[in-house]
């Protein structure tokens, strides 16, 4: 989309932070700093201060990206491979629809306890809690994307004598790579929420530890601070992945 079509659809994406600063600006103006609750936005970089003066904001939100980042990473690959394998195959599919769909149902906060009874309180812990709620949404695309593969393009590959390893590069996965992207970006914001979540829970390395220090101590100002830079994290997250599924989609069409 050009930037004259980005201003004839309402104007530049920038535009839709306005009524966020308008709240901060009147919070701001009409907040109190001596507030145990809501401290004006203000007092949040004092309160997030300290945390970069002793090293520990940075190393946090560095433990969080690597576990989202190692947790998106192999739930696209396991959601991409299972999915095609499920979806591939309607007897398998019908058989592991029932499980399928009670481990989806599964909240991601149940995974914890069974998650560090096995692992312990380790970022493997966080990547296996991270890794199963994340994986459902690129699986299921993939699944019903190869469900719904027109069957003279599957045998098209079989007719020209082409190798598994080539019908796999040349057909399948640029047919399902739309709904491998779909998925990914629907898991991206999912990935990140769970990763702090646990963090917070387990109070293992990370930004949500930080975060639920902070809370347990009382900073008002430190939690509300460390809630904007998750944000700023997510809103991060989230263009980048937009970015990434629109220059591919590009790259696709070009290539065909």
């Amino acid at each position: 989309m050009t930037g004259t079509e980005t201003r004839r659809r309402g104007g530049t994406p920038a535009r839709g932070l306005l009524p966020l600063v308008v709240l901060l600006v009147v919070w701001q103006l009409a907040g109190d700093p001596a507030s145990p609750y809501f401290p004006p936005p203000s007092t949040w970089v004092d309160g997030v201060r300290p945390l970069l003066d002793n090293d520990k904001l940075l190393p946090a939100v560095g433990e969080t990206s690597l576990t989202f980042v190692l947790g998106l990473l192999i739930a696209t690959v396991l959601g991409s491979v299972v999915g095609t394998l499920v979806g591939a195959s309607r007897p398998v599919d019908r058989a592991l629809s029932p499980s399928l769909e009670f481990l989806r149902a599964l909240p991601a906060a149940s995974l914890v306890p069974v998650a560090a009874l096995v692992l312990g309180y380790t970022t493997q812990m966080k990547l296996v809690v991270v890794v199963l709620p994340a994986m459902w949404p690129i699986l299921l695309t993939c699944r019903s994307a190869r469900r719904s593969l027109s069957p003279v393009l599957l045998d098209t590959p079989r007719t020209l004598g082409l190798s598994g390893w080539d019908r796999a590069r040349k057909i399948l996965t640029p047919a399902l790579l739309p709904a491998v992207l779909l998925g990914v970006r629907v898991a991206a914001p999912l990935a990140l929420i769970i990763t702090l979540l646990v963090e917070i829970v387990t109070r293992v390395n990370g930004l949500g530890a930080v975060l639920g220090a902070a809370q347990s101590n009382f900073l008002s100002a430190q939690v509300y601070g460390l809630l904007t830079i998750a944000g700023v994290l997510g809103f991060v997250v989230n263009w980048v992945v937009t970015r990434a599924e629109a220059a591919i989609s590009r790259r696709m069409r070009g290539t065909a």
